[in-house]
């Protein structure tokens, strides 16, 4: 069939290539699903009736409907089985599903991450419809009563990660951070705290995030509660700004847990009291420190730091000086590890775009709803998320094997032996 194209490459439906890319998304659509129905059919061939006929077979297609995507809304004709077979538990007749376009489905599951960033942009749910109809073509599916439908479906699933027993899961190691994002939260002030961990299998896991205000040792102190409640272990190292209400809360709730600062924080705070002549200096400075071979060679960096700039500058290298301890906790760990336990990286870089795409909005909005949005960008997020550098070596932390100089070494009681 001919198509009359513009100037613009656009034709009467839209842009020719969107065109294309959604033409092609759905001729490989209705070929994924006639061969998975030809792969149903195949292995059930041989039921059979007493007459001799098969039990399951093919009987014409579905109604077509429109589906939306990331290729833009697609109309498809899915393909119907008739199974004949019965459960012998509950007597009802088998019914073939598929897994890849499963019934009454409407949307991929892409098209529902866009959703909460379309909210945390200050979007109410009756201008869904118009802002991703511009963008896929159709609003099949997108009614504003689905995305209320939706909304409260994620404030229900944030609920209830907040109410699941950690008993089952070991986080050797923690970082806690509280992000400030510009959206609807109950207060001006009020951030979410969020605390991420390293299972036992080196693996990353969002453990906690709640609302909390200024992040406060008392807001701190209900969220690492509750996760003990629920039976979450003492990590063994905790990674955290400078921010005193955390470590406050964890040496009262986990107060055998071990404190490790982040150095991306203290090097700003270190940066702030230097005239800008001599911050470049300092950076290199500092990262020396924390880039040392070892904690021997870090303690001599930050010798050299103070006796730099100890004279002209002591509150700058008081920063360093005074929590020192903590600043080079991460050495007592597996080399591997040091990358991932210096900095609160892993919570940063997973908010960043959340932040760059939340705006102050005027919608009436609760902060359930807001703090639902985020925790699904989050839960979106994570499954892109990779384990620590030698997972096999965070259950050898949690035994507490000894290391040096980032090297694991024979514990004391086994050399003697």
């Amino acid at each position: 069939m001919l198509t009359v194209v513009t100037e613009d490459g656009s034709t009467r439906e839209g842009s020719l290539i969107d065109g294309i890319v959604r033409e092609g998304a759905r001729r490989m659509l209705a070929a994924a699903l006639e061969a998975e129905v030809d792969a149903y059919i195949a292995e059930l061939a041989q039921e059979k009736d007493e007459r001799g006929r098969r039990l399951v077979v093919r009987n014409g297609h579905h109604q077509s409907r429109k589906v939306a995507t990331a290729a833009g809304t697609i109309e498809v004709r899915a393909p119907r089985v008739n199974d004949k077979r019965v459960d012998e538990e509950t007597g009802e007749r088998k019914r073939f599903s598929s897994a890849i376009l499963p019934p009454w489905a409407r949307k991929s599951p892409k098209i529902s991450e866009v959703l909460p960033l379309l909210y945390l942009h200050g979007l109410s749910s009756g201008d869904f419809v118009p802002a991703l109809e511009q963008f896929l073509g159709s609003s099949a599916g997108l009614s504003p009563a689905t995305v209320t439908r939706l909304t409260a479906q994620w404030q229900a699933d944030h609920q209830a990660f907040g109410e699941r027993d950690l008993s089952d899961s070991d986080y050797v190691y923690v970082w806690g951070d509280g992000i400030h994002l510009r959206i609807r939260l109950a207060e001006a002030k009020s951030c979410v705290l969020v605390l991420m961990g390293v299972r036992a299998d080196g693996t990353k896991e969002l453990i906690a995030m709640s609302d909390g205000y200024r992040e406060s040792a008392d807001s701190w102190a209900d969220l690492l509660r509750d996760c003990r409640r629920r039976g979450m272990r003492a990590p063994v190292l905790a990674v955290g700004d400078g921010a005193l209400g955390f470590w406050k809360a964890l040496a009262e709730v986990f107060p055998e847990s071990r404190h490790q600062r982040c150095w991306v924080h203290k090097i700003a705070n270190v940066l702030n009291a230097l005239p800008k002549s001599a911050q470049p200096g300092a950076k290199k400075a500092l990262q020396e420190i924390y880039n040392a071979e070892d904690r021997e060679h870090a303690l001599k960096a930050i010798e050299i730091f103070e006796k730099t700039y100890g004279a002209k500058f002591p509150k700058a290298v008081k920063k360093i000086t005074d929590d020192a301890d903590e600043l080079l906790a991460f050495y007592d760990f597996p080399a591997e590890h040091w990358i991932h336990l210096r900095t609160t990286n892993p919570i940063e870089s997973t908010f960043a775009t959340v932040r760059l795409r939340t705006k102050v909005t005027r919608g009436a909005g609760s902060a359930a709803a807001a703090l639902a949005m985020v925790f699904k960008l989050v839960e979106s997020a994570q499954q892109r998320w990779r384990a620590v550098n030698a997972p096999h070596l965070v259950a050898l932390v949690r035994a507490g094997a000894c290391f040096e100089r980032g090297q694991l070494v024979e514990r004391p009681e086994a050399v003697a032996a």
